[in-house]
């Protein structure tokens, strides 16, 4: 033991605290795992002189943490994403009020009661009255495609 300047519990207290100070630093969960291996560490430095015992405690108590509590964790903390009042339109269907020509930037359809700005994925004009299918939304405009139309 006449290797180390400080004692193995005080090391592993630094290395406890360090990755405390990280992870109390950081908003997601990065170095908790880290912070637990080093706590058991810790504690298995208390009655062990082995250094090797201890990181090989060390490492299997990290990753164990991370193997198991991480996939909890990550379903609670996480943030759930919630669709735009745009991106409910997705996939729903909508009627050209303005035929749409991607050629001369013109077109619209309307959907829920709102009138968008409307472009063809294909290029192709769609006459007024025709049933759409919103494929997506590019800035404030809706892709459209004509819902007679079959796609291979």
């Amino acid at each position: 033991m006449a290797a180390f300047p400080i004692s193995l519990p005080i090391l592993w207290l630094i290395i406890l605290v360090v990755f405390g100070l990280l992870e109390a630093a950081t908003v997601s969960l990065v170095s908790i795992w880290f912070a637990g291996g080093a706590l058991i560490a810790l504690l298995v430095s208390l009655f062990s002189d082995s250094l090797l015992a201890q990181c090989i405690v060390f490492l299997a108590v990290s990753a164990l943490c991370l193997a198991l509590v991480r996939p909890i964790a990550k379903t609670h903390f996480s943030p759930r994403l919630h669709p735009t009042n745009a991106d409910r339109f997705i996939g729903e269907e909508a009627v050209v009020t303005e035929t749409i020509d991607n050629l001369s930037a013109s077109g619209q359809a309307k959907i829920s009661g709102q009138v968008w700005t409307a472009r063809s994925e294909t290029d192709e004009p769609i006459p007024l009255g025709t049933t759409v299918t919103v494929l997506r939304i590019e800035g404030v405009k809706l892709i459209v495609q004509a819902k007679n139309l079959v796609t291979i």
